[in-house]
């Protein structure tokens, strides 16, 4: 079973979403005074859309501040399952319009193949990341690990920063961070809204699967803080 994680309960997703973006801020604008810049890792999707819009109007030094994803659908920027897209429309606005943003999708035909210049792209970013803001889905994933699928096992065991992931359950192929990239940061946000992802926690808390549940890799490791922000 897994413990000790730290879960903070919020009576309204607006109450979750300005407090994180408080938080987020701080660290961010901590992490560029100490060594003079900063990274964020986001994930994608519908969820975290407010609170990119809210972290985009706070006082960061956001110049100093270099921004990517926790992983990426294999598709043009435009395209409307692109994560980037979101990134760019609801976070890369206003004072965040600064930030340096580095996208995971390349010119490259496949994620397989795009690995290596993704990787190149991220190594000028500060590492450890100071912070990670992730999200999960109901069968228990995150980032665009999914439970028993064909790569799950290498993007928990490389210490590659990226792998490719082609899903059997979701859309697309894609590119991910590995999860030695994301445990080398500094915090991590589990950002969760509604109840069935509330229920879904507390499943992923019974044992320490993380073939059945992914996030399960998140939860259970005592490398990094991981701080679990919920609203129904």
């Amino acid at each position: 079973m897994i413990k000790d994680t730290v879960f903070k309960l919020f009576d309204t997703p607006a109450d979750l979403e300005a407090k994180l973006a408080d938080k987020v801020a701080k660290q961010l604008q901590d992490a560029v005074d100490t060594r003079g810049k900063a990274s964020l890792v986001v994930s994608g999707g519908s969820t975290p859309l407010k609170l990119f819009e809210l972290l985009s109007h706070k006082l960061v030094d956001w110049s100093d501040v270099y921004v990517t994803l926790a992983d990426e659908r294999w598709v043009n920027s435009d395209e409307k399952d692109s994560n980037e897209r979101l990134v760019r429309q609801h976070l890369l606005q206003n004072r965040a319009a600064s930030a340096k943003f580095r996208g995971l999708k390349n010119m490259f035909a496949t994620p397989e193949a795009g690995c290596d210049m993704t990787s190149e792209s991220l190594a000028n970013f500060p590492r450890p990341f100071d912070v990670v803001i992730l999200g999960m889905g109901t069968d228990g994933h995150t980032c665009s690990w999914f439970p028993c699928s064909a790569e799950l096992d290498n993007a928990l065991t490389t210490k590659a920063l990226c792998v490719a992931v082609n899903p059997t359950t979701a859309a697309h192929a894609r590119i991910s961070l590995s999860k030695d990239a994301i445990l080398n940061s500094r915090q991590i946000y589990l950002h969760l809204v509604g109840e069935s992802k509330l229920t879904v926690y507390h499943q992923a808390l019974e044992n320490d699967d993380v073939t059945q549940m992914p996030i399960r890799a998140v939860l259970a490791q005592r490398k990094t803080p991981v701080d679990v922000f919920y609203s129904a």
